[in-house]
């Protein structure tokens, strides 16, 4: 299967952002791209976790009804809920009603405050994990050594529902390695971008 597709507007693509419009928007805008921004970066943990079974363009499509039933990620706030909030949150059909990763994206808020301590921020530990070179082709594999790593680190800290194939894919999507497909017209952009980009520390 081929990895890009040529789009209607005459842009060549990776082949996934193919499947719907709001993809092309992700696609374009968002995905791969450099983030430090602490919040940004824990919602977008938060949402791998709630993806682990089903597809991506189904908590896509739920995005903002996530952000509102999460205070927008704020894990300061999330770390603040209890019980009558994961009753209201499996109540709410705009989101995954899964208790499971519910719980955990409380409880990775409450591990995401104690990172921040230790850490001064989650981007200065995230960005720790961006690999040196990439081997293969991009999208070529799910998992890496970096992505084996950080999710082994990150349950060790106690954080929940994510594994080496989920870690990759939040590094894929925050920018720590550009997998734009080589032939899509986003990846010039995106690399010029993580060359500007100033990594935390």
């Amino acid at each position: 299967m081929s990895k890009i597709f040529n789009a209607p507007d005459g842009k060549t693509r990776c082949s996934w952002s193919r499947v719907t419009d709001e993809y092309i928007a992700y696609h374009d805008n968002e995905w791969g791209y450099p983030v430090s921004d602490d919040q940004r970066l824990f919602e977008k943990i938060c949402l791998e976790g709630f993806q682990s079974g089903l597809s991506w363009r189904t908590i896509l499509s739920k995005r903002e009804n996530f952000r509102k039933a999460f205070s927008q990620f704020d894990f300061n706030q999330v770390a603040k809920f209890s019980d009558k909030d994961i009753a209201r949150l499996l109540k709410d059909e705009g989101i995954v009603r899964h208790r499971g990763k519910i719980e955990a994206a409380i409880n990775n808020a409450r591990c995401a405050q104690v990172m921040v301590q230790q850490e001064q921020s989650l981007a200065a530990f995230f960005w720790r994990y961006e690999p040196i070179a990439i081997e293969g082709e991009p999208q070529s594999v799910t998992t890496s050594p970096e992505s084996i790593a950080l999710a082994k680190e990150l349950k060790k800290r106690g954080w929940k529902f994510i594994g080496p194939t989920t870690a990759y894919a939040f590094m894929q999507a925050m920018g720590l390695i550009n997998d734009h497909a080589e032939d899509c017209f986003c990846r010039e952009k995106a690399e010029k971008t993580r060359k500007r980009f100033k990594r935390p520390s």
